[in-house]
């Protein structure tokens, strides 16, 4: 059997100058597999006369303790980890993400990988239960398939070449390589005779462009590879500069590398007593039980005929909601929402309520607030409801909902107090 604590899961972008990283602090992971195939009948016959096959829909769901970094968000958008320092809601539009799990079992054999690739963002969500609770953000996910590598293929590599040099430009793996020397050498794909090669996707600096390349024997035009003797050969159109994402399965791993690297320098987990929320750019908000904030992008990914697979991915519209809880001490919530912060106003009329309000969460590394780690903010929020719970011989609570579609995640405070929105 296999234990979650002998599941490693890694995250890899599918474009840009990005380097993969662990998905640290992850609770729970599950995914659903619809097949989408239709059985096929006809008029004097009995029984199925065979089963029509369309793309399979895979989804993941994640969740995770909030830790304060800004390392798997960079992923999912497609950011680089170590140099971007902000993620747009408008950035998971085109972005995608392999994601692999590394499994061992209780005998500590390794048995294989599962891989998801090429998965997009469907939406998230970021919670604080109550004031004691620790804090959570969930992320949702959707491809197209789920792949199990196993026996003398069961470990996923990807080769990330950074130093092409231009034109029909290798990659050579094994004890020879040109910087992959490391790294094992292909084991035959099952699936395709004579193929190694899972995948190579080349990203261009120069036009920031994202091209996946088509294996074949002998190149004969733009956008191929071909493979040979550990040696992946790119054609006359591979230009310096070029980053190359190189996709195999073998039977060991990189030499002297791990799979999953433990994350032991940031926080294990962060509590609510660390966070500070604000409506509006000042406004702290009190009494508050709860946050859960909510966003769903309505995606448009595009297939095209004759493929099976997405050819441009978009997001048609985003929704965020803001659910705040609090027990009921004073209106000063609906002051704001009102306008009339810190004024006393005298009648809270709910038809008055402004609908360009922005909504922030700061997270920082103790109760004394020190040092800002990571926050949320979406702005032009308009009130949409407000409820009230009104029980016997306990106090009476307040809450609101709110809903925009712009945000921004950011690890610099500066970046975060800016933001307006497009």
């Amino acid at each position: 059997m296999i234990h979650a604590s002998k599941y490693r899961p890694k995250a890899y972008s599918y474009t840009g100058d990005v380097d993969s990283a662990e998905i640290d602090r992850l609770q729970d992971m599950s995914g659903t597999i619809t097949l989408n195939r239709t059985k096929i009948q006809e008029i004097g016959r009995v029984g199925i006369v065979d089963w029509q096959t369309a793309t399979p829909e895979v989804t993941l769901t994640q969740r995770q303790f909030e830790y304060g970094s800004l390392e798997y968000w960079n992923i999912l958008a497609n950011k680089a980890i170590a140099t971007n320092h902000s993620i747009l809601l408008t950035d998971f539009a085109n972005a995608r993400v392999d994601i692999a799990g590394y499994k061992t079992d209780d005998d500590d054999v390794f048995l294989g990988t599962v891989w998801y690739p090429k998965f997009r963002t469907t939406g998230f969500s970021f919670n604080i239960g109550d004031p004691n609770a620790t804090i959570e953000r969930s992320i949702n996910l959707v491809g197209e398939n789920e792949k199990q590598l196993l026996f003398t293929n069961k470990y996923l590599i990807m080769a990330k070449d950074e130093n092409s040099a231009g034109a029909s430009h290798t990659i050579v793996f094994g004890s020879s390589g040109n910087g992959f020397h490391d790294y094992p050498v292909p084991v035959a794909d099952p699936d395709n005779s004579g193929q190694y090669i899972l995948r190579v996707t080349r990203y261009r600096p120069s036009d920031l462009s994202t091209t996946d390349l088509t294996y074949t024997a002998s190149i004969t035009t733009t956008n191929q590879y071909t493979f040979a003797t550990d040696t992946v050969t790119l054609g006359a159109d591979s230009a310096s500069g070029d980053i190359y994402y190189v996709w195999y399965s073998a039977a060991t791993y990189i030499s002297g590398v791990s799979p999953f690297v433990n994350n032991d320098t940031d926080a294990a987990s962060i509590t609510a007593e660390n966070c500070i929320v604000y409506l509006g750019s000042s406004n702290r908000l009190y009494r508050l039980q709860s946050v859960a904030l909510d966003v769903t992008f309505d995606r448009q990914d595009v297939y095209e005929i004759g493929n099976e697979d997405v050819v441009t991915t978009g997001i048609r519209d985003t929704v965020v909601r803001a659910t705040l809880g609090r027990i009921l001490e004073d209106h000063s919530l609906e002051e704001i929402m009102l306008g009339e912060a810190g004024n006393d106003y005298a009648l809270i009329d709910v038809t008055k309520f402004n609908s360009d309000l922005s909504l922030i969460v700061k997270i920082y590394n103790n109760a004394d607030h020190d040092t800002f780690l990571i926050g949320y903010k979406f702005v032009d929020l308009a009130p949409t409801g407000l409820d009230a719970t009104i029980p016997v011989g306990d106090y009476i609570q307040r809450g609101a909902t709110l809903e925009g579609e712009e945000g921004i995640i950011s690890d610099v405070e500066a970046t975060l107090d800016s933001y307006t929105g497009a």
